[in-house]
């Protein structure tokens, strides 16, 4: 974080580091329980090579956040056993409801997620260049699960606009709390 550009109340820079890598790592645990509930239910094998490719994506992430929580001495989230939960039960629900509503809320968290590593990107100083690459990396990535869900009638699944905007909204949330807890 770029230290001149520090208004009276923002976090130091080392705590807001800490944040961004908190919350990150929570959501690319809760995503890689999503497609683990999503592929639970989903048993076509062209649906599920779909979702084991982004899976292994988010399995990457994943790696990639808790080896920079541990290098930069970070706890994760104190909520990681309800995101395991949680991650799960949404993605079989959505499962459940068809593999359309799978991809719908696929494209509703990884447009969360886009909004939201955008958002850190931007708020990275130049101290913090590789961060910011792997971020984007990431996000580059997020994108692609979004195409793939657009791609495969996400928004033709029953009560989309509904269905994304519940999903969206639970992705902030989840994205608050984590970043704190």
């Amino acid at each position: 974080m770029n230290e001149t550009r520090r208004l009276p109340g923002d976090l130091h820079p080392r705590r807001a580091i800490a944040r961004m890598l908190r919350v990150d790592h929570a959501g690319e645990y809760g995503a890689l329980r999503i497609y683990a509930g999503q592929r639970a239910v989903l048993r076509r094998p062209e649906t599920d090579a779909l979702l084991a490719h982004m899976q292994a994506q988010e399995q990457h992430h994943l790696d990639s956040f808790a080896a920079l929580l541990t290098r930069r001495r970070v706890r994760p989230t104190a909520l990681l056993p309800l995101w395991h939960l949680a991650g799960f039960a949404l993605g079989a629900a959505t499962a459940a409801l068809g593999e359309r509503a799978a991809m719908a809320c696929t494209v509703a968290v990884e447009e969360t997620i886009d909004a939201h590593y955008a958002r850190q990107a931007a708020a990275l100083g130049p101290e913090e260049a590789p961060l910011r690459d792997t971020i984007e990396t990431f996000r580059a990535e997020e994108l692609e699960h979004r195409d793939i869900g657009l791609a495969h009638d996400a928004e033709q699944a029953p009560a989309y606009r509904l269905l994304s905007a519940a999903i969206k909204a639970g992705c902030r949330v989840a994205i608050a709390l984590s970043e704190v807890i």
